[in-house]
């Protein structure tokens, strides 16, 4: 829990363990000072503000309300700067002007009409060119429509980035079936060289056609911790410590890969293993691209490496219960994975790899550094020292790239895409917005205008870079301070 987590006392008052809520870490000082008081020292804190677990609520209102509080408009009271005015769940939702906002002047759109559609996937399209909505994701199954049309065309940007990562993991604890030869995949993922192999093989551009078929290198990326994300003394974490040669290099390496197979076909041998060494890769049914890719991805590691070396089980799993059916049971060998942040700090990131998590399940490892020292604990030991920083922000910093580092350097985690991205026919100005890389500040409206026709994809690259270049001035004033 975000809030539990950093707040004295908070989860030992919610269940009862004490009882005087002055105890708690929250004070009202006075009518415009809130004092909160931490279970230790997060240097981070303020960006946590920015989750709606903080955000204030009237007090009197919410014990008239009780429970029902939040559940119609009339049930809801907020100082923001729309006001709900409608609210028909599973048909639409009004947001209207709030004349008696603070920053009233700042708010240039009078109404916003949220419209529910669950065949919006397959029908957006067609109410965007009525004119029905002003904005429309374009799927990825229609865009080459779009793009051969000529007026359709012009109306056509990129998505804005977001900050979920998506990467491909492999799973050090397996529990699939024995059909899939789980000891066997054991003695594989524990070699190095092994891994390595996988990951010179994987085109990620590749595999991101199936989603970005005009612009896929858009959305790749080479780091867990996406760009732009955090950024200390003017620089992009991205470009901190040995995260900046990976950001600059390109894991595809067909000629390396071979090195590594025969490496590890060695390695293996001795080691009692079997071949072809059977990976078992799971994807969820619901989304076609990620069918499309698993597909991609089972076709380049076959090709390249042999089917005598491995060979890929695409496994299907329905929605329903697909984390826990895979990912989370340990039920397969390689496997695409994502994670978001919860705050404005590269320690967000290193979350999916604790000790005791549900992803990889890394602490089983028995892989070792050239000197001997588990590769896991080496990780954990520099996780750790970047955490105990909180002081010397550039040092923490390199640490927790150093740590990244590690990962990705082993062949722990392959860093795949960024969230976002893919084709948009909008009349909202991408780059108006408040903006933050946690939080909620997507969905913030005030500053926002629509535009007299939508931005088209040149329009898009030149306002990006407009975007980038005074976020960098920003950062780099804001470090000089």
């Amino acid at each position: 829990n975000l809030f539990y987590s950093v707040i004295k006392n908070a989860e030992a008052y919610f269940n009862g363990e004490i009882t005087d809520f002055a105890e708690v870490g929250i004070k009202a000082e006075d009518d415009y000072t809130l004092v909160y008081t931490l279970n230790k020292p997060i240097p981070y804190f303020e960006s946590m503000l920015t989750y709606t677990c903080f955000f204030p609520v009237y007090g009197p209102f919410l014990e008239e309300m009780g429970d029902q509080f939040g559940t119609a408009n009339s049930a809801l009271l907020y100082n923001g700067s729309y006001i709900l005015s409608e609210f028909e769940p599973q048909m639409h939702r009004i947001l209207t002007k709030n004349p008696t906002y603070w920053d009233a002047e700042n708010i240039h759109i009078a109404e916003l009409d949220y419209k529910y559609n669950k065949e919006a996937t397959a029908l957006a399209g067609e109410m965007y060119k009525r004119g029905e909505i002003s904005a429309v994701d374009i799927p990825a199954a229609s865009i080459d429509e779009w793009m051969s049309n000529p007026e359709l065309k012009a109306q056509v940007r990129p998505g804005t980035l977001g900050t979920y990562t998506y990467f491909y993991v492999f799973d050090f604890d397996p529990k699939f079936d024995a059909q899939f030869e789980p000891d066997n995949w054991k003695i594989a993922v524990n070699n190095s060289n092994f891994r390595k192999s996988i990951v010179s093989t994987f085109n990620r551009v590749a595999a991101m056609q199936t989603q970005e078929p005009y612009n896929p290198e858009y959305r790749v990326i080479n780091t867990i911790t996406p760009p732009n994300f955090a950024a200390q003394g003017g620089l992009d974490y991205t470009q901190t410590g040995p995260l900046k040669a990976i950001t600059e290099g390109d894991f595809l390496n067909k000629d390396k890969a071979l090195e590594y197979k025969e490496k590890a076909i060695e390695e293996l041998t001795a080691a009692g293993a079997t071949f072809p060494v059977k990976i078992l890769m799971p994807y969820n049914t619901n989304s076609t691209s990620w069918a499309n890719e698993a597909q991609v991805v089972k076709q380049q590691l076959e090709s390249h490496l042999g089917t005598d070396y491995v060979e890929v089980t695409l496994l299907p799993h329905a929605p329903t219960g697909f984390l826990d059916g895979t990912r989370r049971a340990g039920n397969y060998s390689f496997m695409q994975v994502n994670w978001g942040p919860d705050y404005g700090d590269p320690e967000t990131y290193s979350d999916p790899f604790v000790r005791g998590g549900n992803y990889n399940f890394p602490e089983y490892t028995t892989d070792v550094t050239e000197d001997g020292q588990n590769i896991y604990d080496a990780y954990e030991a520099k996780i750790n020292e970047a955490k105990a920083e909180v002081v010397d922000l550039t040092k923490r910093y390199e640490l927790f790239a150093e740590a990244e580092a590690m990962l990705i350097e082993n062949a722990f985690v392959m860093p795949y895409n960024v969230s976002g991205g893919g084709y948009v026919a909008s009349k909202v100005h991408p780059f108006e917005a408040p903006y933050s890389p946690f939080g909620i500040s997507s969905e913030r409206w005030k500053g926002q205008k629509l535009l007299a026709k939508p931005m088209n994809t040149e329009e898009f690259e030149v306002s990006q870079q407009e975007w980038q270049a005074a976020r960098e001035a920003a950062l780099k004033e804001a470090a000089n301070k």
